[in-house]
């Protein structure tokens, strides 16, 4: 263990290491819910103690059980399963509407396992945990990163006592959207008071539309009515191809 906050494997560790670090991605990655021995995955945990897979395959593994999926892909809007995906796996909020994009783009066109091999395989993931430490939240400064991210980091992440998938709205698609801070204090605040960004999302045709010449449609949203529009088209079978910003 590197210091109270954060959990390594190194070639030393005992068993009782391995298993306090089991716990820890379980905690982390799944958002501090509680595991039952049958919900465990007992594969994974087994390679993890015989050295078979470092700490970075066992937290792709943790995010790709149905566990996750069914927590927090099937029962989350889909900007919520991307910033929980920021939180659980990088350990940081989004910090723009391109990077919450690309994630949503990524899950729509790609498929679920794309989207977790997105965060993992990633240069920052590598940067700040390497193969063997358990990702946690980065709440200290570290260069390159907005600000605005430190603020968001608590709409996201409320504290030990919060379990993720108690929550499935977004916390974020309004100030990510507007590129604008979080009110920690109470949730209704004042949106209304500001004057909506609007964002058109891009997409292929609905499967019902394929008969159509036109192969892409186009979606004029406000900031808040986002994530229904999202989900809409997902339902309808159609792709998503881009999110940007009506100037």
């Amino acid at each position: 263990m590197a210091d109270a906050y954060t959990y390594e494997l190194w070639p030393t560790s005992s068993p009782e290491d391995i298993q306090a670090i089991i716990r820890a991605v379980y905690k982390q990655v799944l958002g501090n819910p509680h595991v039952m021995e049958s919900e465990r995955l007992v594969t994974a945990e087994s390679q993890l103690c015989d050295g078979t897979i470092s700490v970075r395959e066992f937290v792709r593994a943790v995010a790709k059980s149905d566990f996750y999926k069914s927590r927090h892909f099937e029962n989350c809007a889909p900007y919520r399963f991307v910033e929980l995906n920021f939180q659980h796996i990088l350990g940081r909020a989004p910090q723009s509407q391109a990077e919450v994009s690309e994630h949503i783009c990524c899950c729509n066109d790609a498929g679920y396992d794309a989207e977790i091999d997105s965060y993992v395989d990633s240069n920052e993931y590598q940067e700040a945990f390497g193969e063997n430490l358990v990702p946690f939240a980065r709440e200290k400064s570290e260069a390159g990163r907005k600000q605005v991210v430190y603020n968001r980091n608590f709409a996201v992440n409320r504290g030990p006592a919060q379990v993720s998938s108690a929550v499935t709205k977004s916390q974020l698609v309004y100030a990510v959207a507007t590129n604008s801070t979080n009110k920690i204090s109470t949730a209704a605040a004042s949106a209304g008071s500001i004057t909506e960004k609007r964002f058109k999302i891009k997409t292929t045709a609905a499967k019902f539309d394929s008969p159509r010449r036109v192969s892409f449609n186009e979606y004029i949203v406000s900031a808040t009515k986002m994530t229904p529009q999202i989900q809409r088209i997902q339902r309808s079978g159609a792709k998503i191809v881009s999110i940007t910003e009506i100037k």
